[in-house]
């Protein structure tokens, strides 16, 4: 198709004033002399809080921009300081966050939603725009205020792991994150770069659940899991390694392990074994386990089915040495049967075509 017959998004300026107000939720009314005045907050620091989240100043004090929501919001953000709730060294530091991060996902949202919009090759009216967003934009309102809110319950959880508080369990805690991510991402388009990311996670969702155990969360070009049972969260590391001599399809990952004490709070996990099997898939090389020395000395009685080998002592951030053990399959027909597995997972879950591989 030539550029002269992609669809577009055309759109008028009163719709533009429509959308305003309908993701404002009221048409801008105020200048910034009556924000002040209702607020109470003086001019240099209100101006300050409004720059710091991201938005232009007033070109003049006439300019009628704000509206009740944004007094709201200034006084809100004021008041959380003053009542001692933020540092007052930090409160601009703070605003600055909040306002880039949710610019970064306006961004993201208002660029997949046009881009959904045009897929069927029609170009869009006013109506249909305005009758999207009426629609839309509630239901995304309130899918950020639960995701917010999840997030903000694991960061409680966080704290209360770092302050001692809770009851830890021993479990194996690993990390497995694909080499080499952002120099292969330059490479593939938008579509590979999807396929790649999901054939590594739900491959290693189906393996970690075989194996007993679950993954805590997926960041893009990594994933944590947890076992209860140190073995089962080896073999999974084993597996997870392996998985790219076993099928190409799935991207080379290294994987770090830990074992210890581990606070669960709301589906997440926190604790030392977290921190440590972090750094050590940060240590371990291409293809390869590294795991601590509680995991290592659990392995211990199973010398039939592993073989650990001891790495010199390195020091990464908050530990000045750490013990670190390079974890094999003991004999070499194991590594037949977790490429067989990673096969097995790639097979059930994704419709990609199978390569023929020896085991070599």
């Amino acid at each position: 198709m030539d550029d002269a017959d992609e669809p577009e998004l055309r759109l008028s300026p009163a719709t533009f004033e429509s959308i305003e107000e309908t993701v404002l939720g009221r048409r801008p009314h105020l200048t910034r002399p009556d924000v002040l005045e209702r607020t109470g907050v003086d001019r240099e620091r209100a101006h300050a809080l409004w720059l710091s989240l991201g938005f232009p100043a007033p070109a003049d004090d006439d300019e009628v921009l704000f509206t009740d929501d944004d007094v709201e919001a200034l006084r809100t953000l004021a008041g959380l300081m003053d009542a001692g709730l933020v540092d007052p060294g930090t409160e601009y530091a703070l605003t600055r966050s909040m306002g880039r991060s949710f610019a970064r996902l306006a961004e993201w949202e208002i660029t997949e939603v046009a881009a959904a919009l045009l897929s069927d090759g029609g170009d869009l009216d006013d109506a249909a725009v305005e009758t999207l967003l009426e629609g839309a934009l509630p239901a995304v309102e309130r899918l950020q205020n639960y995701i917010w809110r999840r997030h903000l319950a694991s960061a409680v959880g966080r704290l209360l792991a770092t302050s001692g508080d809770g009851d830890a369990v021993p479990m194996a805690i690993g990390f497995a994150d694909i080499v080499g991510f952002t120099r292969r991402s330059r490479g593939l388009s938008t579509d590979e770069l999807a396929q790649m990311v999901e054939t590594f996670e739900a491959t290693a969702t189906a393996v970690v659940a075989d194996h007993g155990g679950r993954v805590i969360k997926t960041i893009g070009d990594e994933i944590l899991y947890a076992c209860d049972d140190p073995v089962e969260a080896a073999r999974v590391a084993l597996v997870l390694a392996d998985g790219h001599r076993a099928d190409e399809d799935f991207p080379q990952v290294r994987v770090g392990a830990a074992y210890g004490g581990v606070l669960r709070r709301l589906g997440d996990v926190f604790g030392e074994p977290v921190n440590i099997a972090s750094r050590l898939t940060s240590l371990a090389r291409p293809g390869r386990v590294l795991v601590d020395r509680p995991l290592a000395d659990a392995l211990r009685q199973h010398e039939d089915e592993f073989r650990l080998r001891r790495v010199r002592g390195v020091s990464v951030k908050g530990y000045t040495r750490l013990e670190t053990w390079a974890l094999r399959p003991a004999r070499g027909e194991d590594r037949q049967d977790t490429a067989a597995e990673v096969l097995d997972a790639l097979s059930d879950l994704l419709p990609l075509p199978r390569r023929t591989t020896t085991p070599g």
